[in-house]
């Protein structure tokens, strides 16, 4: 799914998510539009069809070994950033990544990937806890969110772990950017009111991560506009067979939107173009 995590679970709470929403209201008003919601939520697994598991491709290997001296890549988060959808290693956001930066620096680039299909911002400290202690990344890119989003977590929640995994990555000495909650708008087999209501919040996280990420020293990606507009306007390439993570091309324009800050990130670049913040950006 272009949001991310344990796709059956996810789908339930996002009709919960947007029951919740309109629970306002009078109360008949309320119960009326929780059952709509499950409706739809559940409308919606049936055209969706059977979810891609929970396990993501292992792509974690140097890649571009020739080119010597490797950079180290971490990936931390969600589905998306372990590559859920992707049929080989290479398609995987990580792989994606990895090789891109590589044609750039001409480097190799040892991949490791700590995400986990299901995350929530609150699973990164354990993330980062299953590292090595003498492990040093040299750029760290972390995208999480969309499960927090259907799991109805605080902002403020899923903002303070964002900072603390910030934190932690730059006392171990590395480069961080951050993905910020893809746009779950995009979700067209998710039927209106529901989609509006995940995509207002998905938006809302985003621009709370994005603030946090620059003021914690981290570059920030906003997803939902660098990379959002071609999932909402070229599904059926960007989606892979779920119709809910990226496909190749959907993992291939995602690591290409984000290249530009990681190379930042790396202190190879300055200037960042748009949807892209750095440290201290206080715009």
């Amino acid at each position: 799914m272009w949001f991310n995590g344990r796709v059956t679970r996810a789908r339930t709470r996002f009709a919960v998510l947007a029951a919740a929403s309109l629970a306002g209201g009078a109360a008949g008003v309320a119960l009326a539009g929780r059952g709509l919601l499950h409706r739809q939520a559940a409308a919606a697994r049936r055209v969706i069809g059977k979810p891609l598991g929970e396990q993501a491709i292992d792509a974690d290997r140097v890649w571009k070994k020739k080119y010597g001296a490797p950079l180290d890549l971490l990936l931390l988060g969600d589905s998306i950033a372990a590559g859920l959808g992707a049929e080989r290693p290479k398609e995987t956001l990580g792989g994606r990544l990895a090789r891109a930066l590589a044609k750039e620096t001409g480097r190799a680039v040892r991949l490791r990937t700590a995400a986990r299909v299901g995350s929530e911002s609150s699973m990164l400290g354990a993330q980062l806890d299953g590292l090595p202690p003498t492990y040093r990344p040299d750029v760290a890119v972390i995208v999480v969110g969309g499960n927090d989003v259907t799991h109805r977590v605080p902002v403020a929640d899923s903002v303070k772990h964002l900072e603390e995994a910030v934190a932690a990555l730059r006392e171990r000495g590395a480069g961080v950017v951050v993905g910020t909650c893809p746009d779950l708008g995009a979700l067209r087999p998710v039927p209106q009111p529901l989609r509006a209501l995940g995509s207002r919040a998905s938006r809302q996280l985003a621009l709370a991560q994005e603030s946090a990420a620059v003021a914690a020293g981290a570059h920030a990606v906003s997803l939902a506009h660098v990379v959002g507009p071609f999932f909402i306007t070229n599904p059926d390439e960007m989606f892979s067979l779920d119709r809910f993570h990226p496909s190749a091309l959907g993992y291939h324009r995602t690591a290409k939107a984000m290249l530009p800050s990681v190379l930042a990130a790396l202190g190879l670049r300055e200037d960042l173009p748009f949807g892209h913040r750095g440290p201290g950006d206080r715009r």
